[in-house]
């Protein structure tokens, strides 16, 4: 169980040492955890749940994406706490504790791969290994302060790793370091280190930052003055996405007046992007566990039980609209992100909800979350969440996201901007307070 002195990070702790002891190696001398959704062989993968964990046997294999870490000279410590099945972008967990925010001990961590992020946030690894379907590395790096990776889907091998929805599960990671952001990045992506790209444009959807309780000049203005910086005025480009979503995804009408698209809190066309993002997720969820939640009837936190149960209830009406869906929105957004563009995001809408906060306290700022963070996940495409210091005492981010495939130049561009970007926030931070 998890002591005080971990933040609550770990479940258990485990070493297991590189498959090479070559000091030549890109991560030779890190350390890494990984979240408990991960197969260690002879380990059992607890899902972030004890009646899953009792009702299951310890792993006979481990995890590619693991392997390849462990073979690119990086020491693993142990396992990580996570939300309940992967279904909650809180971080809160009943049965293991929450763990701490270091960076807002009174605020949530973010989920669902909390113990992933407060690990790196709290400097007890170099880097972690973590899942995101619907945000589950972009949340809790944005909350914790730190770097997170979200791969383009289909690039790092999800096998070893329990499914929650195929569709949209990605092998992500946290790092607090843009270097090792990008030498992890490699290592996952079996890509060779290559000299950054100069990028032809970055776009600034500046309905989407509207969307944000955080000022822009903490947010967007300073990476406009970043780039300006490094790489000239002209290659920023302001757009409307909601008003381009809706002419180019014309599958999105039959969700039009599902998800809130109250112009007063939401975009409705995101918003409707959004629905068809999370029924197509419920549907896979409930065919990958449906059979072991009605068999086991497991104890389930608050808000998690509910949407589980949701999700077995969920039939497959309007599933192959949320295929076409898919397809529309990956090539109108592979129109207007062209190759070595990237996309300008609040990575979530505000800052980092209070501890223990009534979930129905929360939906707008979930439909406003889920709005923004749908873009990657039914796309496909990579994004990393970027912190750009603090807003009132609270971590602040932006996410860039880049289109399917291009994840070596996005963990370039980190690289190449993270200074300047930091300098920036300093001063904006100075200028508010």
């Amino acid at each position: 169980m998890a002591k005080s002195s971990d933040f609550g990070a770990f479940m258990e702790k485990f070493t297991l040492q590189p498959t090479s002891s070559s000091h030549q190696l890109p991560l030779s001398g890190l350390t890494f955890a990984i979240k408990d959704i991960f197969d260690v062989n002879g380990y059992v993968t607890g899902f972030g749940n004890p009646d899953w964990a009792r009702t299951h046997p310890a792993a006979t294999s481990t995890a590619p994406a693991v392997l390849a870490v462990l073979g690119g000279g990086a020491t693993c410590v142990g396992k990580t706490v996570m939300d309940e099945m992967a279904y909650s972008i809180n971080g809160e967990n009943k049965h293991y504790g929450t763990p701490r925010n270091p960076c807002a001990p009174d605020r949530v961590p973010g989920g669902s791969s909390s113990g992933s992020a407060v690990a790196v946030a709290a400097k007890l690894v170099d880097f972690s290994l973590g899942t995101d379907t619907g945000g589950s590395v972009r949340v809790p790096a944005s909350y914790c302060g730190i770097l997170g990776f979200r791969p383009s889907h289909d690039v790092v091998p999800t096998a070893g790793v329990t499914p929650m929805a195929q569709s949209f599960d990605t092998v992500g990671w946290f790092v607090r370091d843009p270097l090792v952001l990008s030498r992890v990045g490699h290592v996952l992506l079996h890509l060779p280190m290559v000299n950054p790209i100069k990028p032809i444009q970055v776009i600034i959807p500046e309905d989407c930052f509207s969307l944000s309780s955080i000022p822009s000049n903490r947010t967007s203005d300073v990476l406009i003055k970043s780039v300006k910086k490094l790489f000239g005025d002209h290659i920023v480009k302001h757009v409307n996405l909601g008003d381009y979503v809706k002419d180019k995804v014309p599958s999105l009408q039959k969700f039009m007046n599902v998800g809130d698209g109250d112009p007063l809190y939401n975009i409705a066309s995101l918003a409707a992007l959004s629905s068809a993002m999370r029924l197509l997720q419920r549907y896979e969820f409930k065919n990958n566990h449906a059979e072991w939640i009605t068999r086991v009837n497991p104890d389930l936190g608050p808000g998690i039980s509910e949407r589980v149960w949701e999700a077995v209830r969920t039939t497959g009406e309007n599933i192959d609209i949320c295929h076409s869906v898919k397809i529309e929105f990956r090539a109108a957004l592979s129109a207007l992100i062209g190759d070595s563009c990237v996309l300008a995001l609040p990575t979530v809408p505000g800052a980092p909800p209070k501890l223990q906060t009534d979930p129905t306290t929360l939906e707008v700022f979930r439909a406003r979350a889920f709005s923004l963070l749908s873009i990657a996940g039914v796309s496909g495409f990579c994004q990393v969440s970027i912190p750009l210091g603090v807003h009132n005492n609270l971590p602040v981010s932006i996410s860039l996201l880049a289109r399917h495939g291009s994840d070596s130049f996005l963990l370039n561009l980190v690289e190449t901007l993270y200074d300047t970007l930091k300098q920036e926030s300093e001063i904006a931070e100075k200028m508010i307070n």
